[in-house]
């Protein structure tokens, strides 16, 4: 059986006690990193008096080696007891993990996902916008028009967008919404449940002002839904109905759905 277990984003004592039952009685542990891991499983013994199996295995499994990993997987693997674990948060958001639980579908190997802290639902809930349908896009990629492309989704969905950013690119990001959206409020948090904690609210620009140069630290970054989803917005169907040839149009419903542009030629056709 495989059981995906979330770990504290930064107070250990948010950890549950499903999660640590699971970690104490797991076989073999895949971790996102096995230094964390142990280092987690080392507080849990000094601080909690936890006991631990002393023949417990620890494999790396991270966004790097998942696929090559699962490839050489056999059902068999799991008549022990496996558990997942990324380094901080819920295996599976912005972390490895969901590829094990494809594979378990696939093979009709029992699995379980336990509850637990994680920074989207944190930050989302802690912005205040009260609407309760959000947008969960992750980090944007760093440059080009993917990036430009995916701001722009962040900022006209319609929805609450919640993103990821490193201390490395959050001042790009906030001038970017700056430029593009200057009225829109936004919400900034970081290092979530830790000593340090901080929130942010305000214009893009106004939160450049308060911080000062200083953008150290992981932050989640929560955004206003617009007013109104941008009226220019196009579907499929509004592309398929204009007298254009196939490849012209699966570029076209490439560019909205990010699908490949072949796989949506050959459909077409």
């Amino acid at each position: 059986m495989l059981t995906l277990v979330p770990t504290p984003i930064g107070n250990i004592g948010d950890i549950s006690l499903r999660a640590i039952d699971a970690l104490r009685s797991a076989d073999t542990l895949l971790c996102e990193d096995t230094r964390v891991t142990k280092k987690l499983i080392r507080i849990l013994k000094e601080r909690y008096n936890t006991e631990f199996k002393d023949d417990q295995k620890f494999i790396a499994l991270h966004s790097h080696n998942e696929q090559s990993f699962v490839e050489k997987l056999s059902p068999a693997f799991f008549e022990q007891n496996i558990v997942y674990v990324s380094d901080a948060g819920m295996p599976g958001v912005s972390d490895p993990g969901q590829v094990l639980v494809a594979y378990c579908l696939e093979h009709n190997i029992s699995y379980d996902v336990l509850p637990g802290a994680n920074a989207v639902l944190t930050a989302f809930v802690a912005s205040g916008f009260c609407e309760t349908k959000m947008l969960f896009l992750g980090f944007l990629d760093h440059k080009g028009s993917s990036r430009s492309e995916g701001l722009q989704r962040a900022l006209h969905s319609g929805y609450t967008t919640v993103l990821y950013e490193s201390p490395h690119r959050l001042e790009k990001l906030l001038l970017e919404i700056a430029k593009e959206a200057p009225e829109r409020e936004i919400f900034l948090c970081k290092e979530l449940s830790k000593k340090y904690q901080r929130y942010l609210r305000g214009t893009a620009a106004e939160i450049v002002a308060k911080l000062d140069g200083n953008f150290r630290g992981e932050w989640v970054v929560v955004i206003q839904a617009a007013n109104e989803q941008n009226s220019s917005a196009v579907s499929e169907n509004d592309i398929l109905a204009l007298d254009l040839p196939k490849k012209v149009q699966a570029k076209l419903i490439s560019k909205i759905t990010g699908e490949n542009t072949k796989e949506i030629y050959q459909r077409l056709m």
